[in-house]
């Protein structure tokens, strides 16, 4: 049975559960620049580049991960948000990309093993790729719109060479995260069909995108909709949302994704808005609480939580999820679909 199958099969029995923020987790271990740093020759300071734990402190990644474990995660993924060649390059760690990301899945590799070996429920290990720092859809200048300080085949290339190595380390599925630049989705995506090409065999995408404002739209302009209608034809595993805001913010916009996606449906909120200090205040039991009247509605199949939330909050979730039926996916009826902005439907 191949990962999608496998991952099908377990979704329509139940509502998987995805792990939390290794970012929250991360800033409560108050690691110092020589924790980030370790025996690495870098000339610039790495305190903040997370990813780069995963050579210099595996053990504390691991950690995290089995936290995530104990408190019922499904998918876990990798400590590789930023672990990319444009975005290393803040750091001056642009040739230890491959490093990074191997090591990453090597990590929630045997952790995943491991737990799946004491119980024998599937786990899997997805492959995290943030959106980057730099956009292709916008200019960086206002006085010049058609300026880019990156190209479609760059961007590309860079999320290749993760993916590359994300699969070496044993990562089962790609998931291509917090998308704010659906054209930047799509070349990671590409990126991601390359690399099942040359592997001669299927390598699962997940995509899941984030919202810039309360309208629903990512920083390109999309609707969730126009969103869906982009990235359909990649065939992803699941399609979802996650980051922007809590589960509150984003009920609007996950039942109009829910309505149609045919294909799993994977959300995973902040804990709530953040306060005046920038931190989260939203209890796990609130937050476990709002997600389960997600699924109560028959909206997802998929939950987990991003900025803010911890362990107890991704704990609070798997329990209330797991009294309801996981959504049923709907079967859509042909039809030209189209997007620009706004989605676009023309019956067949």
């Amino acid at each position: 049975m191949t990962i999608a199958a496998l991952f099908r099969r377990q979704a329509a029995e139940r509502i998987l559960v995805k792990d939390g923020p290794y970012g929250t987790a991360i800033q409560g271990l108050g690691l110092t620049e020589a924790d980030y740093k370790g025996s690495l020759d870098l000339p610039m300071d790495q305190k903040g580049n997370n990813d780069m734990l995963n050579l210099t402190r595996p053990a504390a990644i691991a950690g995290v991960c089995n936290q995530y474990l104990a408190a019922g995660a499904d998918v876990l993924a990798t400590n590789t948000f930023n672990a990319n060649r444009i975005s290393q390059a803040d750091y001056g760690a642009e040739h230890l990309v491959g490093d990074i990301n191997r090591a990453a899945a090597r990590i929630i590799r045997e952790c995943c093993d491991a737990a799946t070996a004491a119980d024998g429920r599937p786990r899997f290990v997805a492959g995290a790729l943030g959106p980057t720092n730099k956009t292709l859809s916008l200019s960086p200048r206002v006085s010049d719109p058609g300026f880019r300080e990156v190209d479609f085949d760059g961007v590309k290339a860079v999320y290749r060479e993760q993916i590359d190595a994300l699969v070496e380390g044993g990562v089962d599925i790609i998931l291509i995260e917090t998308v704010f630049d659906t054209l930047n989705a799509k070349a990671a995506a590409f990126a991601a069909a390359e690399a099942a090409e040359a592997l001669g065999r299927e390598l699962p995408v997940m995509l899941s995108m984030t919202l810039t404002d309360l309208s629903g739209r990512n920083l390109s302009g999309q609707t969730v909709e126009a969103f869906w209608h982009s990235i359909r034809h990649v065939k992803p595993l699941t399609v979802g949302l996650n980051c922007s805001f809590g589960a509150t913010e984003l009920r609007p916009h996950v039942v109009a994704l829910a309505k149609v996606a045919d294909t799993l449906i994977q959300v995973y909120p902040n804990a709530g808005l953040p306060n005046d200090l920038g931190e989260y205040d939203e209890a796990p039991a609130t937050t476990g609480n709002l997600v389960g009247d997600w699924a109560s509605e028959g909206l997802v199949n998929i939950v987990g939580g991003c900025c803010g939330t911890t362990p107890a909050h991704i704990a609070a979730m798997a329990r209330e999820v797991a009294k309801y039926a996981p959504r049923q996916v709907p079967a859509e009826a042909p039809a030209m679909r189209l997007s620009g902005l706004e989605a676009f439907s023309f019956a067949a």
